[in-house]
């Protein structure tokens, strides 16, 4: 598992044009930078400028896409910070000014997804050829097979032991496509992370519409006696701000700390949940911000079965699947099942585990086929099926964030034809995407067992509504480990490299000690282990990961950390 890892998964188109800004604080001119997906960088960059009346405009640009001259909307620039939409993708960037860097420092955003992206002063690239920005059609047309099965063995070239299957519906009739040489099948399962997201969503949906819970309950009613939720200014988490993803509540929770984390999730219990609930100080009012947590949408998953008087699997089995004839949709798989269980591999094509999400099964738990996504895709556009009420609650119930709309579960975002109502997934082996387009009867699911990136849903939405294609470049090189030569050190030198080095003003790494033992914690992530190599050197055992501190004139003022072969700077505070 990597140590920045998570269940959800985007699809990034991004950026660049102009000239270098003339001063470095002023946003105008060109900025650029990358994103680390997965082990995977894409570089982007944005050319900013004055309109007529003085208002900042831009564009965004991925060369490595061939995308070029996004437009940005609601641009907004001082001395200290920088914001800006993509409503083209779906995007959003926020950053402050590092003066000491030369540098805006922040977090690009896209389908719930967040990664941490520095823009710094540079030059735009060269264009060998004409490149137009990319639109999305306003009369496509979903591919046929062979265009489908193209796209999918262009996709998995490279990748030994990787398999995708793509599952359509339209006008209610269904079709699943794979490889030539696939050696999967619409029976196939696959974990499908955060897809369970929008599962759990209509779970919630149903059991308002019964009047077994409401809306805005009070989570912390649902919680076994003498439990307790943190609050903020008087207001308590409602079950609609861990669905909408507004709750306040982090990605997950700083107590997750797994002994083997190729299966991370897995021996986090009630008690570890209802210990860091009572214990964590919310960072912000309740609703003022999305903020996706997969604790807060297994925390949702728990509290729903708790008012159910049942288990999380037993009533999403009763309620959604079960009536939908979703026979192959599970979390325990039946021995049958599970000899249709692909093994998944990770971003290095590496043979990795499956996940088991144990109390947080809400948040990324199912396993599922082409076969029933299909069956689902189609009971979800189709306003007589039996959980068309639930449907239409999940996307009644909705709020307007930067460049998409978050309902119960579900991200929706716009399209010439219509709304797209979808949610992507990812765990250490797989990723998944599942979209809608109610307003053409269409739908989409694509499924792989591999954490390479780019992965399923470029592929998916292109089938969709017909947007691009990501180019897949060759597969990163497994990075060589750490050296793990442990060394013994006292507390006193231990107590020296302890505080918190940031990454960027919204990420850092708190480095605490528990007794002889030191802990490291990146922003909204569990404690981890690290163990000395010498007096500034400390290694990772759970992740191959390492950091080096540096010191001047005997006192810390930072360090270098490095996951993978991939290194970053930190600052101590």
């Amino acid at each position: 598992m990597n140590i920045r890892s998570h269940i959800g998964n985007a699809c990034i188109v991004a950026a660049l044009v102009a000239a270098a800004p003339a001063v470095a604080q002023q946003a105008d001119g060109y900025w650029g930078g990358s994103l680390d997906l997965n082990g995977t960088s894409l570089p982007i960059g944005v050319a900013l400028e004055r309109g007529e009346d003085g208002a900042l405009v831009g564009t965004l640009d991925s060369p490595d896409q061939k995308a070029f001259d996004i437009p940005l909307s609601e641009v907004v620039a001082d001395a200290d910070t920088l914001s800006f939409l993509v409503p083209g993708i779906g995007a959003a960037y926020s950053g402050t000014w590092d003066a000491e860097a030369e540098a805006w420092q922040g977090v690009f955003s896209q389908a719930g997804m967040q990664f941490p992206l520095t823009l710094s002063a540079g030059q735009p690239p060269e264009r060998t050829a004409e490149v137009k920005q990319p639109s999305l059609p306003n009369d496509w047309e979903m591919p046929g097979d062979d265009a489908i099965r193209t796209a999918i063995t262009d996709r998995l070239a490279g990748r030994p032991g990787a398999e995708m299957i793509v599952g359509t519906v339209e006008a209610a009739n269904a079709r699943t496509i794979s490889s030539d040489e696939a050696s999967v099948n619409a029976r196939t399962l696959f974990e499908i992370g955060s897809v369970t997201k929008v599962f759990t969503g209509l779970l919630l949906a149903d059991m308002v519409l019964d009047g077994t819970v409401s809306l805005d309950d009070p989570v912390e009613s649902y919680l076994p006696d003498g439990a307790t939720m943190p609050r903020r200014d008087g207001r308590q988490i409602t079950l609609r701000n861990l669905s909408q993803q507004d709750s306040g509540l982090p990605r997950l929770p700083d107590n997750l700390s797994p002994s083997d984390v190729t299966d991370p999730y897995a021996d986090y219990t009630e008690a570890d949940l209802l210990g860091f609930l009572a214990a964590y100080e919310l960072p912000r009012e309740i609703g003022s911000q999305y903020g996706y947590s997969n604790l807060g949408v297994g925390l949702l998953g728990y509290v729903l079965a708790r008012a159910a008087k049942s288990d999380f699997e037993t009533l999403m089995r009763t309620r959604i699947l079960d009536p939908l004839g979703m026979e192959d949709t599970a979390i325990t798989l039946t021995p049958d099942q599970q000899a249709r269980f692909i093994g998944g591999f990770d971003q290095y094509m590496r043979p990795t585990s499956a996940w088991n999400l144990a109390v947080l099964a809400g948040a990324g738990g199912l396993r599922s086929t082409a076969h029933d996504m299909d069956i689902f895709l189609k009971a979800a556009l189709d306003p007589e099926s039996a959980i068309a009420p639930a449907m239409k609650l999940t996307l009644g119930e909705t709020r307007q964030w930067p460049g998409f709309k978050a309902g119960l579960g579900w991200m929706i975002t716009m399209a010439p034809a219509g709304e797209v109502i979808g949610h992507g997934g990812g765990t250490g082996g797989f990723r998944s995407y599942m979209g809608l387009q109610p307003a053409t009867g269409r739908g989409v699911v694509a499924l792989t067992n591999s954490a390479a990136e780019p992965s399923a849903q470029d592929i998916a939405l292109h089938v969709l509504i017909g947007a691009p294609i990501a180019e897949a470049k060759a597969v990163p090189e497994a990075p060589t480990g750490v050296d793990r030569t442990e060394v013994k050190l006292s507390q006193e030198q231990l107590d020296r490299v302890t505080g918190t080095y940031r990454f960027n003003p919204d990420l850092a790494l708190v480095v605490t000690r528990k007794g002889d033992q030191l802990m490291a914690a990146i922003t909204g992530q569990g404690a981890l282990p690290i163990f000395p190599r010498s007096e500034k050197e400390f290694f990772w055992r759970a992740v191959n990961a390492e950091i080096v501190f540096a010191e001047e004139n005997g006192i810390v003022t930072g360090a270098t950390f490095t996951q993978d072969g991939a290194s970053s700077p930190l600052v101590k505070e």
